[in-house]
């Protein structure tokens, strides 16, 4: 306006006529019609291209960049030199009128008079347009260029160092009291060590590395939540892997029955990547705090694996990620992160959404990732979401975490050896172990190299807050160890994963091995037989045909959820030879009742004379919370021993003996003891009793056949309560974004008619007011009334 406003007087003050034209009524229109109509075009970018991101309907990334620019050039340079251009052109004409104006000497020249006058009125309205004017179009689009540069360079200092991270929550209560509940948020993210430095100082220190930028609500009720900065305390780097990892926890109190979803969104992935490389990246979590089924309040899945995850290119590849939830009875599934119609009704994965191109398949039920990668020395992100359900039978998932990481892709190499290294124990992967609160941890990680000359150089770990690893020990031949302290404290109450994966001197990486630590609970310790009330059966010298073995645990325990947990019967008179090993995984020979565990074997293998002892894996007694905290391993030969007797030793006399049919076990604690259904394939009955102490009597004649055992279903009352729609703000986004698009565009429309109108009415009054034919016919007109009332 002010632009046309400047040609409209320099047309004015024009010594042609040609140019004096413009400022006629038709003219002006048609100009104000044609302007209005390019200013619409040449913005017609801005409402396509405009979004909301972070809850701010604003212009980002490269677009962003290229708006500050546009405006910059249209309102910063172009507008204001035209201005000024005009100013000039103004006075200039204002002058050439002056020089070529000489009144006649004695007469009274209205005309130059007007003009003076109009000359410092319009000198001092053009000025104040063009200072005013420029003062107010170059400031905005300075600052949104400001504004879109520095997110682009935070991009290049911060955000192209990312390197994934998961975000999960527990209530510190599952039982509702009250309308809210207190909920303890976790995350968890990784960067360059390059850009943010750890190590074990640091570490020490408790330092605190990350973007300082904000997990955000971004769509449902989320009203309740209150923004939780993404600086974290650092708790494990790599050097050879180039970086840093970090927690934070947070405790905030929603109301109960809500659901909404947190994420950290922001961008940019660094550039080496498979898919996404400068694309931002979003992680997302959804918080649920309505009453599960059961009607206690759910707790969110957790996830974990290392940041990045070496593997070789053209070959394919398997990765099982571990799942876990505090709810020990849902189903757990994962699934690829997806942009959009997902529970979180938002973005989960940006620019790396299917980041593995060589993608072949997902198991959902256990997280197995089967792949390729194709190009060595590049990355490829793998953005997932992992989701509980109240049952299989379920179709809809009460939460969603997030977890995003890095595979790295090299080339085969070229040695001798190419074996990777191995982390051999001293738990099984995927192990978890129960531990008390302010009880003090030591666990072994024990490593095997294969190739001759190598060595293991670093150690990429995912470890909990406060976990201190020591330096990597050279315990024996091509065997290396490193050893885990850890105190936990009351705060990090519930799972608390450890994953690490050793890498050799050529940059080979072993696979990656898991534990869970079940802060706050016991595992359960088998009882050490012994000869008085033991709580193994048999010890001692017992008949040839002894069947079946029972020893006692600490705690209720179930079967073991891992596969190769084995329980060892070893010869040791026939040089400690292996005699039979029971998977306790599977095998329906081994039998989990309460408190014990009962061992048949089918035919008994028994020399007479023979010295045998028993052996047990780490996990072959799991706990019934959770993960199921699992028993230490015990490989001590003399824990468990019992011997055949011998017939032609202790007699000369032949006699016949009848070995007998029944084997007691003696439980030293109060309980009511039932056997899984899953288990009982060998017939064996499961007892009740209130007694101090029970005997369970187990009888050798075990029937062949036994019908399958079903549980009846338990049935509760249900209650059926009505669905009540919401409309999340997200969702009315969604659903006004084609209305408000009609509607603006209608708006404009309507108002480029009524400013065109509006100019027009301006300009023909300015016209009439300082068109000096105008002020001469007024004065002639006025003059003639003079004269007429004279008369």
């Amino acid at each position: 306006m002010i632009l046309l406003a400047c040609f409209d007087r320099f047309a004015l003050t024009s010594t042609r006529a040609i140019m004096r034209k413009f400022t006629k009524p038709k003219a002006a229109l048609k100009i104000i019609s044609g302007a209005t109509l390019f200013g619409l075009l040449i913005s017609i970018h801005l409402p396509i291209l405009e979004t909301v991101k972070n809850n701010r309907c604003s212009t980002f990334g490269t677009y962003g960049i290229f708006f500050g620019i546009y405006m910059i050039c249209v309102f910063g340079l172009i507008l204001p030199i035209l201005t000024i251009l005009f100013a000039f052109l103004i006075l200039k004409n204002l002058k050439e009128v002056r020089g070529r104006v000489h009144p006649v000497a004695g007469s009274n020249n209205a005309f130059q008079n007007v003009l003076t006058r109009r000359d410092i009125n319009l000198i001092k309205l053009v000025l104040a347009e063009v200072v005013i004017g420029i003062l107010f179009t170059t400031i905005a689009p300075l600052d949104i260029l400001y504004a879109a540069l520095t997110i682009s360079f935070s991009i290049i200092v911060q955000g192209s160092h990312f390197r994934g991270g998961t975000i999960t929550w527990r209530p510190l209560n599952n039982t509702p009291s009250g309308s809210t509940v207190a909920v303890q948020v976790r995350e968890r993210f990784s960067w360059n060590r390059a850009t943010y430095y750890c190590d074990d100082t640091t570490i020490a220190a408790q330092g605190i590395i990350g973007s300082g930028y904000l997990v955000q609500g971004v769509s449902g009720s989320y009203a309740p939540w209150t923004n939780m900065n993404t600086a974290i305390a650092c708790t494990d780097y790599s050097v050879a892997l180039t970086v840093s990892s970090g927690e934070h926890f947070e405790t905030q109190t929603f109301p109960l029955n809500i659901a909404f979803s947190i994420g950290f969104v922001s961008s940019a992935w660094f550039a080496n990547l498979a898919v996404g490389g400068n694309g931002g990246w979003s992680v997302i979590c959804r918080i649920n705090t309505a009453l599960r089924p059961d009607g206690y309040i759910n707790s969110s899945p957790i996830a974990v694996t290392l940041p990045i995850i070496y593997k070789q290119i053209t070959i394919q590849q398997v990765h099982v990620i571990q799942m876990s939830d505090f709810d020990g009875t849902d189903t757990l599934r994962c699934r690829w992160s997806t942009s959009s119609s997902n529970l979180n009704n938002y973005d989960e994965c940006s620019g790396v959404c299917m980041g593995i191109p060589l993608y072949i398949n997902l198991i959902q039920t256990n997280c197995t990732l089967v792949f390729s990668l194709a190009v060595a020395g590049q990355y490829a992100a793998a953005a997932l979401q992992i989701e509980d359900y109240y049952s299989s039978s379920s179709t809809t998932p009460m939460s969603s975490v997030p977890l995003q990481f890095l595979f790295y892709g090299y080339a085969a190499p070229t040695g001798s050896c190419t074996t990777p290294p191995a982390i051999i124990g001293n738990r099984p992967n995927r192990a978890c172990i129960g531990t008390p609160i302010g009880s003090n941890v030591t666990e072994y990680i024990i490593i095997q190299v294969y190739c001759p000359g190598h060595a293991i150089t670093d150690l990429v770990s995912s470890a909990p807050t406060g976990m201190k690893k020591s330096a990597i020990i050279n315990s024996s031949p091509n065997v290396y160890e490193i050893i885990l302290s850890w105190v936990p404290i009351s705060t990090q109450y519930g799972p608390q994963s450890f994953c690490a994966g050793a890498v050799d001197t050529i940059a080979l990486q072993s696979n990656q091995w898991c534990i869970t630590f079940l802060v706050g609970f016991e595992s359960p310790d088998i009882i050490r037989p012994s000869l008085v009330q033991g709580s193994a059966s048999p010890i001692g010298t017992v008949f040839q045909n002894q069947s079946l073995f029972s020893i006692q645990t600490t705690k209720s325990v179930n079967r073991p959820t891992l596969n190769n947990t084995y329980i060892y019967f070893t010869d040791a008179t026939a040089n400690n030879t292996l005699v039979q090993k029971f998977d306790c995984g599977w095998d329906p020979n081994v039998i989990y009742t309460g408190f014990t565990t009962i061992v048949r074997f089918p035919v008994a293998p028994w020399i007479p004379g023979h010295f045998y002892y028993v052996t047990f894996d780490s996990g072959v007694a799991s706990g019934t919370e959770f993960c199921g905290p699992e028993s230490a391993p015990i490989y001590d030969p003399t824990y468990w021993v019992f011997n055949i007797w011998d017939p032609a030793v202790s007699s000369t006399t032949t006699t016949t003996t009848t070995p007998p049919t029944t084997h007691t076990v003696t439980s030293l604690h109060t309980t009511t003891t039932s056997i899984n259904t899953a288990c009982t394939t060998s017939g064996i009955v499961a007892t009740t009793t209130t007694a101090v102490t029970t005997t369970t009597t187990v009888t050798t004649t075990i029937a062949t056949t036994a019908a399958p055992t079903t549980a009846a279903p338990t049935t509760a009352s249900a209650s059926t309560a009505t669905a009540v729609p919401v409309m999340y703000p997200e969702d009315f986004i969604n659903a006004c974004k084609q209305p408000i698009t009609v509607v603006t565009v209608a708006i404009m429309s309507t108002m480029a008619a009524i400013q065109s109108l509006v100019m027009y009415a301006a300009f023909t009054k300015f016209s009439n007011m300082f068109n000096p034919l105008k002020k001469k016919a007024l004065q002639r007109h006025a003059q003639r009334m003079r004269n007429i009332n004279r008369r």
